[in-house]
């Protein structure tokens, strides 16, 4: 399924067609915004009707902040795997240039903060905090740390170093903006945080990153009709309806598969994209990743021959942007003179290939997203595919994409532990 080099294919034909009439009444809740939580769904359409003018102002600030030494990114979920999956998907491994981006705020270790804070202490910096509402817990008990540390080394001139995305005109740090004058950006009202990648929530801290956002938002641009197009071609509405007919084979465990370890956070945002949408009513694929060939020597026994109740998506790069070949050794020690002045990535390719075939041969379903390089542009066409895939695949479940009320839960029941304490 080609898409201006963009394809997909999958292991088997499960007769797609049939469920064709599902799977574009699961689009048309989207397309016509009249399923479950469609007040959620103004990312479909971001990169045409985003802000044009904060877009500009983002850009302006971002190149203020990376004079300094290093961004601090305070957010939990949406508010930070985004960016942090785009960020070190297209950073180099090792050649740093003079600025850097940390993240907190999306855990509750204190050995993590306080170190940080010692760190960041000797370092020029800004801090970008990232809350919808203000008022989640990991996020704001990190702010009011840093806060704190920014007030005591910078007195008066913190008012310039502290960034808020947030709401447009409520919550918490709406508030603040306004007593303080604090920068800030917004957080669209009609977009939840996972789908938020693409607004200020993940561009700003890109855009710090020396990333070229308006290439990402052109890859999403770019594949907006095909990937909202109300046919069974359409590769989105292709995956989703896949994963669904496996779900209903008895398939529970969904791997993506990377064979570039840069997309490891990448996997982290696919894997938070779909739990969240999709684990409603006792229904969903549990959605986990593994890094090929790495991963083939510990779990790779039970996905080859283990239970058949997974299913695996592979993400594969046709060209890798550095590429190493063997070298040619006079003793050859290690037998290995056969692949002298072979590519290294396509032996890397070649043994992904073939893992494929033997897991297929294996009884594991699979389906293979494929793109030309890791690029700003290809990366954003990606988030869009799952973006809509997810949301798709969820009403094909007959739960809303865009909630997640088993989260409350957990922070019920951790804010009535907490007032005990007093």
């Amino acid at each position: 399924m080609n898409c201006k080099d963009f394809e997909i294919d999958f292991s088997e034909d499960l007769n797609l067609e049939k469920y064709e009439n599902e799977a574009l009444n699961a689009l048309d809740k989207i397309l016509l915004k009249n399923g479950k939580g469609s007040e959620m769904l103004g990312w479909v359409d971001i990169s045409q009707t985003y802000d044009k003018k904060e877009y500009e102002r983002m850009k302006d600030l971002s190149k203020k902040v990376r004079k300094s030494n290093l961004l601090v990114v305070i957010g939990v979920g949406g508010s930070f795997l985004g960016a942090k999956a785009v960020i070190e998907s297209l950073k180099p491994y090792f050649k740093k240039d003079d600025f850097e981006i940390l993240f907190c705020g999306n855990d509750l270790s204190s050995e993590y903060l306080a170190s940080l804070c010692e760190y960041i202490n000797e370092k020029d910096f800004y801090i970008n905090v990232i809350s919808k509402s203000g008022s989640t817990f990991e996020t704001a008990l990190a702010f009011r740390v840093l806060k704190v540390l920014c007030e005591k080394k910078y007195k008066e001139e913190s008012k310039e170093r502290i960034i808020i995305t947030t709401d447009l005109k409520d919550g918490i740090l709406r508030k603040l903006v306004n007593e303080c004058g604090y920068e800030s950006f917004s957080v669209p009202k009609n977009i939840g945080g996972r789908f938020s990648v693409l607004t200020a929530v993940g561009l700003f801290p890109i855009m710090c990153a020396g990333i070229d956002t308006d290439q990402m938002l052109k890859g999403v641009d770019d594949v907006l009709d095909k990937f909202t197009k109300r046919d069974i071609s359409n590769p989105c509405v292709r995956y989703a309806t896949f994963r669904n007919i496996l779900f209903r084979n008895k398939k529970q465990i969904e791997y993506l598969i990377v064979n570039e370890p840069k997309l490891k956070f990448f996997q982290e945002w696919f894997k938070q994209l779909f739990s969240e949408s999709e684990g409603k009513d006792a229904k969903g694929l549990y959605v986990e990743s593994a890094v090929f060939t790495r991963d083939l020597h510990s779990f790779g026994q039970m996905i080859q021959d283990g239970n058949k109740i997974i299913f695996e998506t592979f993400i594969d790069i046709a060209k890798s942007n550095v590429d190493l070949k063997v070298p040619f050794l006079k003793d050859d020690f290690d037998k290995l003179n056969y692949l002298s002045e072979k590519s290294i990535n396509d032996i890397n390719k070649i043994a992904v290939q073939a893992t494929r075939i033997a897991h297929i041969e294996g009884n594991v379903s699979s389906v293979r997203v494929k793109i030309p390089q890791i690029s700003a542009y290809n990366i954003g066409k990606l988030i869009y595919f799952f973006e809509m895939s997810c949301a798709i695949s969820a009403y094909m479940l007959g739960v809303n994409p865009f909630d997640q009320p088993g989260v409350d839960n957990y922070k019920r029941a951790m804010y009535n532990l907490l007032e005990k304490m007093n």
